[in-house]
């Protein structure tokens, strides 16, 4: 296929009138349209305004979709246990599937062509069975909580990281690589030592598998772990084997020195989730600091419950916006900058490669945007509007791995509209259950 448009191959490069050919699951070429149209002048041809890489979600909570707008304005350890958790220990296999298909598809029309996704204690695999099927490209983890967890989700660990093998042996690499494994410990408040160290010994088993957890996101959960370790977040995490170039971090808000060196050392990856910190007031966390020390900082939204929106241009814009507004200084987090974290670095992030760019040889991830609107009219620069003005809803044509995912409102394949349905009686019956409607 030729797809033609204004091409943003990635943060540096823009190629006004260009296009960009994928054969199969690859991207064959990258330039001007003129000339790809006479090279390829047999190729399907499409036309958008904006062609751009698909985008990184580096920190989801797709099985939480059922729980969007159950939790607002509340602490987020009040949030946590008194409202998410529990809707979670409600969750049968149905409706886990149900949560799954629902998170793919809104990221699939909104741009995110990848998840870097935490799922939740039980029916894991009901949710890798959403991303084979609806052809998202994503890594994800069944959750781990053996220690101070509520009814219905604390697991015993050697149990826990059993089953996780299980699933390591049947879904890393699934649908041609386009799914992969990541053990994924809820966080260190809700997980014993025994449970984080095999989070690593399995990690290092199987070839691929990555390490993705929470860590430093709220003052009173650093306070817990402290109390309960005798160290700060971040470096309890290393003394258990949970830093390193295949370790995603989501949060980071509150860390030291001594912790940012570690992260800075270790080559371990941060994911910057602002619009989740700023809605459960968990505080700024220091994009610049770690980008200045050569941290790889991601884009994450979070989950539906803390954002309330899978919407990754939301994610851009509030990430510059805050950075600007933390150093008081407006040059700080420009729109290349953060484009980058919502892709390169998210493609980091997520362990996977060839992907987060137009380019050669890359996966052929990408989207199309419309600019048809009174909102991207002037529209003097198309990485500026991507990162401050476009929104999840212009994304008009979605690629991942060559596949046609999302095209003019429709999803290829899948019926959103029965998913819809299905994901609002689940929730209305899971809500109830968990006694949080």
């Amino acid at each position: 296929m030729l797809i033609a448009g204004t091409v943003v191959a990635d943060a540096d490069t823009v190629i006004e009138d260009g296009a960009v050919v994928t054969e199969g699951s690859r991207i064959a070429a990258v330039g001007e349209r003129a000339s790809l149209v006479e090279t390829y002048p047999d190729h399907e041809r499409r036309e958008v305004d904006i062609v751009a890489p698909g985008l990184v979600g580096g920190h989801v909570h797709s099985v939480q979709s059922l729980g969007r707008g159950i939790a607002d304005d509340t602490a987020l350890l009040d949030w946590l246990f008194d409202a998410v958790l529990p809707m979670e220990a409600a969750m049968d296999a149905d409706a886990t599937r149900a949560a799954a298909e629902l998170g793919y598809l809104e990221c699939l029309e909104s741009g995110t062509t990848t998840v870097l996704d935490h799922l939740s204690v039980h029916h894991a695999e009901e949710a890798f069975e959403a991303a084979v099927e609806t052809g998202i490209r994503g890594r994800l983890g069944k959750v781990l909580m053996d220690h101070d967890s509520p009814e219905g989700l604390e697991q015993d660990a050697e149990a826990a990281l059993a089953e996780s093998e299980d699933l390591i042996r049947e879904y890393h690499g699934a649908a041609d690589g386009r799914v992969r494994y990541a053990m994924t410990p809820r966080f260190a408040v809700s997980c014993t030592e025994a449970c984080l160290r095999g989070c690593r010994e399995i990690a290092d088993r199987h070839d691929g598998v990555t390490i993705h957890t929470h860590a430093s996101e709220n003052e009173d959960e650093i306070a817990v772990v402290e109390r309960d370790t005798g160290m700060r977040n971040v470096l309890w995490l290393d003394e258990v084997g949970l830093t390193g170039p295949d370790v995603t971090l989501a949060h980071c808000v509150h860390t030291d020195e001594a912790e940012r060196e570690v992260l800075a050392d270790t080559d371990t990856v941060v994911t910057h989730c602002p619009s989740s910190n700023m809605k459960l007031a968990s505080g700024i966390a220091p994009v610049q600091d770690y980008l200045d020390r050569g941290i790889t900082v991601a884009l994450g939204n979070d989950g539906p419950p803390c954002n309330n929106t899978l919407d990754p241009f939301t994610e851009m814009r509030q990430a510059s916006l805050l950075g600007k507004v933390d150093a008081r200084e407006p040059t700080r987090l420009p729109a290349s900058t953060v484009l980058r974290m919502a892709t390169e670095a998210g493609a980091r992030a997520a362990g996977f490669e060839r992907i987060g760019a137009l380019r050669e040889g890359y996966r052929a991830d990408l989207i199309g945007l419309t600019t048809d609107l009174t909102r991207a009219t002037p529209l003097h620069d198309p990485l500026s509007h991507l990162v401050y003005a476009a929104h999840g809803d212009d994304v008009t044509f979605t690629m991942v791995d060559g596949e046609v995912r999302y095209a003019d409102g429709e999803h290829v394949g899948i019926d959103a509209a029965a998913v819809r349905e299905r994901a609002t009686r689940h929730a209305r019956r899971v809500g109830e259950e968990a006694g949080v409607l």
